[in-house]
């Protein structure tokens, strides 16, 4: 009996030897790391020339001022020859019918913008996409004639929405033209950040504007005096980073004329004070 009793005494204890070594051992959780956030950096906002309409008034009319002396009669003209009209504060330029066009033309285009801005424009100027002088003699004989002297009077009323097509022909096509031209990405740079400090000013916008005007891009190969243009884009290639960036622009902008002065191969120095006078106005506060 106490054999039987022994005997299965030892096989329950075999039995649950072998069950503790054959349990599945339960494993902790691991612990689990969270992956890390990739955080997006918002996109960079694009700069863009920020101008009000009594800003745009006021660089308006010096602009007209520079261009026509502020006078009515020359916000219509016909240049001796030129085979186009040049209307508003910054001569605007307005073909003939068939009439072949070396230089880009303007007024169609600012008055398309007018269109898209919601101003309205005199009927006899809505769908006509040439001028209707179709020379130099025709405008003339027209210039006193009640469709004339009423263009000029509109064109008088709305010299701040001609500053703003002028600005943005400024920031969406002078100035890409001007860094497309550039060989680095580093001259791109230098001359795009010189751009916008200019232009943060209402007398900078005022000063590129008026740059262009008289003195041009500095894109065209052929401005040249010994390889050396004196444009918009020279003047803002030599802009130094001093905290006066408008006397800085106007310093920069002396020096490629005088440059110019310098390597023409006639005399131009008649032109300098005259146009360092102008380069003043670039300094003066509005």
């Amino acid at each position: 009996m106490n054999q039987i009793v022994n005997k299965i005494y030892f096989i329950l204890l075999f039995s649950l030897i072998l069950f503790s070594c054959t349990t599945p051992q339960i494993e902790e959780p691991a612990t689990l790391v969270p992956e890390p956030k990739i955080v997006k950096e918002p996109p960079k906002p694009q700069q863009s020339i920020q101008i009000n309409p009594a800003e745009a008034e006021i660089i308006g009319r010096k602009i007209w001022m520079n261009e026509g002396l502020a006078q009515a009669q020359n916000l219509t003209v016909w240049h001796q020859d030129d085979t186009f009209a040049s209307l508003g504060i910054a001569h605007f330029i307005w073909y003939p019918m068939e009439q072949k066009k070396p230089a880009p033309e303007s007024f169609p285009r600012f008055l398309t913008f007018l269109q898209q801005q919601g101003i309205e424009i005199p009927t006899w100027l809505q769908n006509r996409p040439t001028c209707p002088w179709n020379s130099r003699r025709e405008f003339y004989n027209d210039i006193d004639s009640p469709q004339m002297v009423s263009l000029r009077h509109w064109l008088e009323q709305i010299i701040s929405h001609q500053t703003q097509f002028l600005v943005q022909v400024l920031e969406k096509e002078t100035l890409p033209e001007i860094l497309a031209v550039l060989p680095t990405e580093k001259q791109r740079l230098h001359v795009r950040e010189q751009f916008y400090r200019v232009a943060q000013k209402p007398v900078g916008i005022y000063a590129l504007i008026d740059y262009i005007n008289f003195q041009g891009k500095g894109l065209s190969p052929t401005k040249r005096y010994q390889a050396q243009g004196w444009g918009l884009l020279q003047v803002l290639e030599n802009i130094e980073n001093s905290k006066n960036v408008m006397a800085a622009f106007a310093n920069a902008a002396d020096k490629v004329l005088t440059a110019r002065v310098q390597n023409a191969p006639q005399d131009e120095s008649y032109r300098l004070p005259g146009w360092r006078n102008r380069l003043k106005t670039y300094t003066y506060e509005f």
